[in-house]
Order: C-alpha cells, then sequence, then structure tokens
C-alpha cells in the first residue's frame, strides 16, 4: 500500500528521507502479526523503502519495495482466503490507542472505487507497546476490528482480519512500526538508513527462521480447462481438468520478479513426455505481480487418466533463481 502519515497519531516521520531509528536495549521482539504461514498462506510483498532519496530499496539491497513504503505489506493467497477470513495478531503486548472501522473492502482499481484520501491506512488498529514503539496494523477487513481505543492486548490476540480496505489493490495486512515517531524496519532495526545484510532483528527467533528474503515467489498455482483472468485467480474460481476438459492448462501466479528475468513453464502428461511448454522473453522491468500460464487443448480421444505435473521455472542472469512444481491427477 501506499501509506499516508496517519495524522491520528501524530506520526510525522519525515518519509521522504526515511529516518529509521536506531534499535533501543527495549526494543521489543516482536510474533507474526498475521495466522498464515510464509511461503504457503502468505508471502511478504513488500518491505519497508531504505533508500532515503527518491528510489527504493528494500534491507537487502533489492527492489521488493517502493519509494517512501514505511511498512510491511505481508499479502494472503487471494480473495477466496480474505472472505474465508485469515486473522491478525498482535505482535506485541499493548494498549489499543486507535481504531478505525467502516472503510469498505475494494481495490482502488476497482471501477467506481471510492476515495480513500484521510484513510489510506483503511480499517487500522494502532497500539503502544511501551516505551515510545507504536504499531500499526493497516486494512483490516470492515467490521473486524474487535478491540476498542483503551483496551490492553497480549501477544498473538485476534485484533481483526486481513481486508482490502484503503490504498491498497489486493488482500493484505500493512503492518507498521515505529518508534519515537520513526520509521523502523523490524528485519534491520539497528541501521539509519541505507541497506545491508543486517544480524539484528525485531522478531522473534522463530518468525525470523521462518520469514527468510526472497527475490520473488510463487503465491499461486494450479490447473484450470482454460486461460485464466488475474480475477479468476484472486477469486479461486479454476475449474480443475477432467478427461473431457476443453484443454488442460497449469497456471502460476509469481510476485517480485526482476528485470531481466526469464521464466519458463511447461506442463507433462501422466507418461512425463511434456504436453507444453513456453519461455518467455527476459522482463524488461521488475514486476510485482506476474500471472503466467501454459496448456493444450483436448486431444480427439480425451485426457488419458493419471497424473498431470506442471513446473514453472526463473532464470536471473544464468541462473535458476526460482522453481516450483504442482500436479494434479484426472
Amino acid at each position: 500500500m501506499r501509506l499516508a502519515p496517519l495524522a491520528a497519531l501524530a506520526l510525522t516521520a519525515a518519509l521522504a528521507t526515511l529516518a529509521v531509528s536506531r534499535a533501543q536495549p527495549e526494543a521489543p521482539k516482536l510474533a507474526f502479526p498475521i495466522a498464515c504461514q510464509i511461503g504457503k498462506t502468505c508471502e511478504i510483498q513488500h518491505y519497508v523503502d531504505r533508500d532515503p532519496g527518491p528510489g527504493a530499496l528494500d534491507y537487502r539491497c533489492g527492489h521488493r519495495t517502493y519509494d517512501r513504503h514505511d511498512g510491511l505489506d505481508i499479502r494472503i493467497l487471494d480473495m477466496a482466503a480474505q472472505r474465508a477470513g485469515v486473522d491478525v495478531l498482535a505482535a506485541a503486548a499493548g494498549r489499543v490507542v486507535a481504531v478505525r472501522d467502516g472503510v469498505p473492502d475494494i481495490s482502488i482499481r476497482a471501477p467506481g472505487a471510492p476515495s480513500v484520501a484521510g484513510h489510506e491506512c483503511g480499517n487500522r488498529v494502532g497500539i503502544a507497546i511501551g516505551n515510545g514503539w507504536i504499531i500499526d496494523y493497516c486494512h483490516l477487513a470492515k467490521g473486524s476490528p474487535k478491540v476498542k481505543v483503551g483496551d490492553m492486548v497480549t501477544v498473538g490476540q485476534p485484533l481483526g482480519r486481513v481486508g482490502l480496505s484503503g490504498d491498497t489493490e489486493f488482500p493484505h495486512l500493512h503492518f507498521s512500526v515505529r518508534h519515537a515517531n520513526l520509521v523502523v524496519d523490524p528485519f534491520a532495526p539497528a541501521v539509519a538508513g541505507g541497506c545491508a545484510v543486517q544480524p539484528a532483528t525485531l522478531w522473534t527467533p522463530a518468525v525470523a527462521a521462518a520469514a527468510p528474503y526472497k527475490r520473488g515467489a510463487v503465491l499461486n498455482a494450479g490447473f484450470a480447462t482454460a486461460v485464466l483472468t488475474n480475477t479468476q485467480v484472486e477469486e479461486r474460481s479454476a475449474v480443475a481438468p477432467s478427461a473431457g476438459s476443453p484443454a488442460t492448462v497449469a497456471y502460476a501466479r509469481l510476485i517480485g520478479l526482476e528485470l531481466g528475468d526469464v521464466i519458463e513453464i511447461t506442463l507433462a502428461g501422466p507418461d512425463g513426455k511434456t504436453l507444453a511448454t513456453s519461455t518467455l522473453a527476459p522482463l524488461d522491468h521488475d514486476k510485482d505481480e506476474f500471472l503466467v500460464q501454459v496448456g493444450r487443448k483436448r486431444p480427439p480421444q480425451g485426457w488419458p487418466h493419471g497424473a498431470y505435473a506442471a513446473v514453472v521455472q526463473v532464470r536471473r542472469g544464468g541462473a535458476v533463481a526460482l522453481t516450483h512444481r504442482w500436479r494434479t491427477a484426472v
């Protein structure tokens, strides 16, 4: 999300220069703020922008961020998961200092979407966790906040559900940490700007181990009977292939791709032979999200019963950067 300063908390940090506070002795240890598992039911889409100028660099000097982004965007798989309900959890104990509700869950790209001016964070909960530390949880689902101002919360307590409210295009939690009104990157809290591999972290050891930095990931993968739109992937509405399907299509939605990446996707039949493959031209710029598909029309005799397999591979600088495999039975 592209988050404006949160006036309700008077958090007037100059994000144009992104002053990142140094870790203090009383720095908290944070639990993961969503009831999901990275790599299976969620992924980090964007990190904190560490570049003090007009550019954008994450804490590993990569480009998994954008200019002046002041938090983490933790993305769930799709809108189907959002409607089912994914809890946002308190990352640390503290006192609720702000709550907003009533902002509709709608992408800013949707036709007729209302203005989000003044409530870019959408439905939110702000929690003061002591010693000048404040955490904001943004884009909660309308009607989902479970706390009120003045409540004391414990680690892991549900605060609401992941939504699509405010300045956002996909269901996620924008998780923003500040100390003394300055942005803090939980992955690298001890550095006052710039980027490099950092041994320090605000995360608990369990979270740090479960959330390694990724230069790209596969968010969704599956099979369908026709080429899909991004909306169909979001809605999880693809029909699984059967022996009589008009086509068998393998699809994968990737995030965090980079300039020059070469993507190849292959579909194989039960006998292991390749049914279809596609190699795309090198990407001409970084891509936050990319849907790739390959398929084949039904043969005259129908689809043989058995296991169909697909693989997507990303090559970067001549080396394999990412590989993902999946299967289905017909």
